[in-house]
């Protein structure tokens, strides 16, 4: 497919190397916007005039942590000069405590290095159409706080297994499958082989169809 000039995706890295890298290796993943790479936004802002409209912003603090002041207040800064366009953390840490003070922040998304480019481009779509992103460690660490409610389970338990459950939760947000693989540590076959399930369940067609009878039947609160 061609990579759509209408708009960008900047990545924010002091480092020269690594920003290069990362640019070239989500456009050779397909990619379907113009990247731009730039040590700072100052340094775009000088260059802006001359590239498409910013649709999102990557920000690379490799092994700094958000709650040391200067990144804090360049993450705060960002989110609140550039909004509505979203601002997706990449960062060396998937610390629950760190992930927590990037979304306080106004972060739209945390990104651990440690995933790989195609689950990083899925995550800088999802912020772009209005999600958050937060690493599946994350989601497993904050489970463990939560008290275990088993025996009040939610509607959709009487319907759906529990790992169809976890899925049909995140379709309904319109989540990709690479998405939902990763936050579920599932593989994107067993994903697909849940989705076909849940379909004949609700004897649907496609997954619009299944997030459209699974919001008629169970209204989010």
């Amino acid at each position: 497919m061609a990579v759509r000039l209408d708009r960008s995706l900047v990545i924010i890295d002091p480092r020269a190397l690594d920003r290069e890298c990362l640019a070239q290796s989500m456009v050779s993943r397909g990619f379907k916007m113009k990247i731009l790479h730039f040590s700072s936004m100052e340094e775009w802002k000088l260059e802006k005039d001359f590239n498409p409209p910013l649709s999102a912003i990557l920000l690379n603090i490799g092994g700094r942590k958000v709650s040391d002041a200067a990144t804090e207040s360049e993450i705060r800064k960002l989110s609140s000069e550039f909004a509505p366009v979203p601002v997706i953390l990449l960062a060396d840490s998937d610390d629950l405590a760190q992930i927590l003070s990037a979304l306080d922040c106004g972060a739209r998304g945390y990104i651990p290095s440690s995933v790989g480019v195609e689950v990083c481009i899925e995550a800088i779509g999802l912020a772009m159409a209005g999600g958050t992103f937060v690493p599946a460690s994350s989601v497993f660490a904050m489970r463990k706080l939560i008290p275990n409610g088993n025996e009040t389970a939610r509607p959709l338990s009487g319907m759906f297994t529990l790992r169809q459950t976890e899925v049909v939760e995140a379709l309904r947000r319109g989540k990709a499958n690479k998405i939902i693989a990763y936050e579920l540590n599932l593989r994107e076959s067993t994903v697909k082989v849940h989705i076909r399930n849940i379909m004949k369940k609700l004897k649907a067609t496609n997954r619009t169809e299944v997030a459209f009878k699974i919001n008629d039947l169970f209204p989010m609160n």
